[in-house]
């Protein structure tokens, strides 16, 4: 198991940026890479709350952790500090043992001239998953989350919620 450490600088108000850590919609829209689409099957964005996510690779060819070209996740938020943290423990949905354990997912935020530091901490990463592809993956994310509430075009293209 490794650890994935990204920051990101993004032009918004951390509290526009913590909301859209805890927003469902606009979860579906930046929590995913490029070539891939979102659905949050459920969301209680509360300490102690729980939720559930897939993300789908558009190509055939996309290899998916919890069958084929879909990755599933759930968890539970772990600590909710208002516009500075988000705590998140993870899983994915899989029957390779390989890919399982439970994930730490730390996202800080801290006000900045100009906008928000986001710092974003993936402990517990299975090695089963590249941590180039990780961090990649993670990078991607952070890029649609600063468009999003940057009031910019979405750099990977439009993404919205598949069901």
């Amino acid at each position: 198991m490794y650890t994935t450490r990204v920051s990101r600088h993004i032009a918004a108000p951390a509290s526009v940026v913590y909301r859209s850590l805890l927003d469902p919609e606009a979860v579906a829209r930046w929590r995913v890479p490029y070539g891939m689409t979102c659905e949050v099957h459920a969301f209680e964005a509360r300490e102690g709350g729980a939720f559930r996510v897939s993300l789908r690779y558009g190509s055939p060819d996309g290899a998916g952790k919890s069958g084929s070209r879909t990755d599933t996740y759930h968890g539970t938020f772990l600590e909710l500090v208002p516009y500075e943290k988000v705590v998140e423990s993870i899983e994915f949905e899989t029957p390779d043992p390989s890919l399982r354990g439970t994930m730490i997912l730390t996202t800080t935020l801290t006000e900045i001239e100009g906008g928000t530091e986001l710092r974003l901490v993936h402990e517990g990463v299975p090695d089963a998953v590249p941590p180039a592809e990780n961090e990649t993956g993670t990078r991607m994310a952070l890029a649609r989350l600063a468009a999003l509430v940057e009031g910019r075009p979405d750099p990977g293209g439009e993404v919205g919620p598949r069901g």
